[in-house]
């Protein structure tokens, strides 16, 4: 991942929300059919300002469609659903590929020798102002809701951490109360999951989220919109965390009957 800041860009009027962008939703981001009627209009109309506010390029030949624009700009905006928040101020472009594609990597090794090499990538996400995103990669992650891997999400949720101006895994939280206790239950989950990684223990979290605190933020949020009552019931004080933090309950939203526990 790649972090920097820079001013975002002017408004632009939003454009209409057609029946054809409906069809969209309903097809590539599942969480849309597990809303309610306000939230589906909520996510609507965020997903209109995104597509207003921000620049979407193809890269790598690819042509930019309607279908690319909204599948991203929903699963981006449902981080920010029912929360009193910015609209991702530093992000100006949305950078789309084809497929998986080749990016330069920086391996700094433990006796402090740096090596330059290429790596194949799914996203990621510069403070310059752009996440990058393989078009492939969004729509397998975003068909399976389950298995705890969606692109969008991660990279999106790198761009909430950064907007503090430091990539640490704490983003803005809502209340400044929160801030202790958010330190200390993801400092410590996070130590415990590197402790079992570097064990070889497996773990219910990615193995990935052990690679920094930012990464574990972007892999905790994957799972808490993919897998929630998987992360509620083995993560509780991190679930809890989460809820707060996106005002929202997906495990609840999932299970209705699981509501108040």
């Amino acid at each position: 991942m790649f972090w920097s800041r820079r001013r975002s860009r002017g408004r632009k009027a939003p454009l209409p929300f057609s029946p054809a962008w409906i069809a969209i939703l309903k097809r590539n981001v599942p969480y849309y059919r597990s809303l309610s009627s306000a939230e589906r209009a909520e996510l609507q109309r965020l997903t209109q300002d995104f597509i207003a506010q921000k620049n979407f390029e193809g890269a790598g030949r690819l042509e930019m469609t309607d279908e690319i624009r909204v599948t991203i700009a929903a699963q981006a905006c449902l981080l920010l659903l029912g929360r009193e928040t910015r609209l991702y101020p530093e992000l100006q472009s949305v950078i789309v590929y084809p497929e998986a594609y080749v990016a330069p990597d920086l391996t700094e090794w433990p006796e402090g020798t740096v090596s330059e090499g290429l790596e194949e990538r799914a996203g990621e996400s510069w403070s310059q102002g752009a996440v990058v995103l393989s078009w492939d990669e969004v729509l397998e992650s975003s068909r399976d809701p389950g298995d705890g891997y969606n692109v969008v999400l991660h990279e999106f949720a790198h761009q909430l951490d950064e907007e503090t101006g430091d990539a640490n895994g704490i983003p803005v939280l809502p209340e400044d109360s929160m801030i202790a206790e958010w330190a200390r239950v993801f400092t410590r989950q996070y130590e415990a999951l590197v402790r079992r990684v570097e064990r070889g223990r497996r773990a219910f979290l990615d193995e990935y989220a052990a690679e920094s605190p930012a990464e574990f933020f972007a892999v905790v949020t994957e799972y808490f919109f993919e897998v929630p009552g998987g992360l509620r019931a083995r993560h509780p004080d991190l679930y809890r965390l989460l809820q707060a933090y996106y005002a929202q309950d997906p495990a609840a939203r999932m299970n209705p009957a699981a509501r108040g526990r």
